[in-house]
């Protein structure tokens, strides 16, 4: 089987090819930039250009193709970013596979999205969700909370480096997952054929709140953690106030974003059935105390080699 995987280059996209070459499949990679790719051709990726925002790129790059795995992140936080264009690349990819006969096509949604349809990035998620059960072809639509990598940059580094963590006070607890999990089960699912036209959930084993992670940040690392609260009163009046300038739209998105996880208690789902069909055990889950243990004793060990003091992370190390 051939796959052409969209967001190749991205946190979730990358482990997605690797695991794809590690189990025998040809993989294409649709990229803008070839030399940001290149290590997914070392790695024995073929490289093709397309670009969602330029649908005619679209057609040409499914020559050969069997499936389609799209791991391309919205990213309303980009100055440039746009929720009716990157709609408009998710839909024309839909479009272009439907004509091409792909015959699987798998998609990363969020859960609990159709509630909050408010929101761009929900929004975009639930009408990309709607064209593929409209389509002709068998998809399959995994549901997840977050990514183990992103509480690096939010909890694990502002800790070392002494920079306060902005937190809302909420008690929202998220089931982040390790992406490699998450490529596990995403490869896996090609080879399944009950899993044709279904969506499931895809969640960590434990769902975590703020000052949970921070505790076991401080835990792993040996330092304190400098806390900063805001309100959810304060950051409504900012949202509203970033809607009025165009050029805020991308920062009132994101407070936007934030606001959902203070109206919600828990971006969890049962993993029960997906457990059962994959036939791959909870205990087989990366946790996020393994992921993060690893983290710290790798920073630390590059600070203690390089003999430098922990708060230097930012700028003079990098991984």
């Amino acid at each position: 089987m051939s796959l052409l995987i969209i967001g190749s280059t991205g946190t979730l996209g990358r482990q997605i090819v690797k695991k794809a070459l590690d189990e025998g499949f040809s993989v294409k990679c649709l990229v803008r930039n070839f030399k940001k790719a290149t290590f997914l051709k070392e790695w024995g990726a073929e490289l093709v250009y397309g670009d969602l925002k330029l649908p005619d790129t679209i057609p040409p790059t499914l020559s050969g193709v069997s499936a389609i795995i799209d791991a391309s992140t919205a990213r309303p936080f980009d100055e440039d970013y746009n929720y009716l264009t990157d709609l408009d690349g998710k839909l024309a990819l839909i479009i272009a596979a439907e004509e091409a006969s792909i015959k699987r096509f798998i998609f990363f949604s969020i859960v609990d999205s159709e509630q909050y349809k408010e929101i761009p990035l929900m929004k975009l998620k639930v009408k990309v969700e709607e064209r593929l059960q409209k389509s002709n072809i068998s998809y399959t639509i995994f549901r997840i909370s977050g990514f183990f990598q992103g509480i690096i940059n939010q909890y694990a580094v502002p800790i070392l480096d002494k920079q306060s963590i902005w937190i809302t006070g909420e008690s929202t607890t998220i089931a982040y997952i390790d992406t490699q999990d998450i490529a596990k089960f995403a490869i896996r699912s090609l080879s399944i054929p009950a899993l044709e036209n279904t969506i499931l959930p895809l969640v960590g084993p434990k769902a975590w709140n703020s000052l949970e992670i921070i505790k076991l940040c401080e835990k792993l690392s040996g330092q304190r953690a400098k806390i900063a609260q805001i309100s959810i009163q304060l950051l409504t009046i900012l949202r509203n106030i970033t809607k009025l300038f165009e050029w805020t739209w991308n920062i009132s998105e994101r407070l936007a974003f934030t606001e959902v996880l203070t109206r919600s208690n828990n971006f969890n789902q049962s993993m029960e059935d997906t457990y059962r069909i994959f036939q791959i055990p909870k205990e087989e889950m990366i946790t996020l105390e393994e992921y993060l243990q690893e983290y710290f004793e790798r920073v630390m060990k590059k600070l203690k080699v390089l003999n430098l003091p922990v708060n230097s992370l930012n700028k003079n190390v990098t991984f």
